[in-house]
């Protein structure tokens, strides 16, 4: 134990939470009596605890999304890096999902600039291993768990090209602006090539068909320069975000 990281909250021995539950797979897929649902809701408490713990910082923080699948040759990968690294120099710490390709990348640039770099890793059925940039991790075992932390203490989302996973932390956050549940929020995507098709969808069909005001298509910044995606959360920051 010597060794270990003191902030890193997975090189120690399992905690309660590891104890007494299994993996997310098992509690969906379980039993749903009374005692089954509060050993779940426990659980879920115990992770939420430590969630507040490892996230309890000084430092502002921004998260970065994007693909898993980019290896380190691919311009999203570099642009990612550079990301990290910008957001490293203006004062912020780095919370990626602590994994490959975008994650890692963006994880790189801040420990790179001198940065904090912070990774929320999942428990997934093929393990999910943390990158080796990441100063700090937690691994969470429910995504929503994970989601809740990352909304709460981050200042900003930064959306790289990605996947499902990445639209739904897209879609989640825009969503959370625009029903109120919190206040206005910097999302920037990274990209415009990869993310002008999406933009024009919400234009041309959201929007036209009247399922989104054509004020909600502003809640998404969309650049390809990390010095403006930097200067546009600097621009419009969220007041709600406050460690204490």
């Amino acid at each position: 134990m010597t060794d270990a990281n003191p902030y890193d909250l997975d090189a120690y021995p399992s905690s309660l939470l590891e104890q007494v539950v299994g993996a997310e797979a098992e509690f969906l897929a379980g039993g749903h009596g009374h005692a089954e649902n509060t050993e779940s809701a426990v659980r879920i408490f115990l992770e939420f605890l430590r969630g507040f713990e490892f996230l309890n910082l000084d430092v502002p923080m921004v998260t970065v999304f994007g693909s898993a699948r980019f290896k380190e040759d691919h311009p999203h990968y570099e642009l990612a890096r550079k990301m990290g690294g910008e957001l490293a120099k203006a004062g912020y710490s780095v919370m990626t999902g602590g994994g490959p390709g975008i994650m890692e990348a963006a994880n790189r640039g801040a420990q790179e600039a001198g940065g904090l770099s912070l990774g929320a890793n999942i428990h997934l059925p093929h393990e999910q291993k943390p990158n080796p940039y990441v100063d700090r991790v937690m691994t969470f075992e429910h995504f929503f768990v994970r989601k809740v932390m990352m909304v709460k203490y981050s200042r900003a989302f930064v959306i790289m090209p990605g996947g499902f996973g990445t639209l739904d932390e897209l879609f989640e956050a825009i969503t959370l602006i625009q029903t109120g549940k919190m206040e206005s929020f910097p999302v920037v995507a990274m990209g415009t090539e990869f993310w002008k098709p999406m933009m024009d969808f919400f234009l041309e069909k959201l929007v036209a068909e009247g399922t989104i005001a054509a004020g909600d298509t502003d809640l998404v910044h969309m650049t390809d320069s990390c010095e403006d995606a930097v200067a546009f959360i600097k621009a419009h920051p969220h007041g709600n975000h406050s460690n204490s």
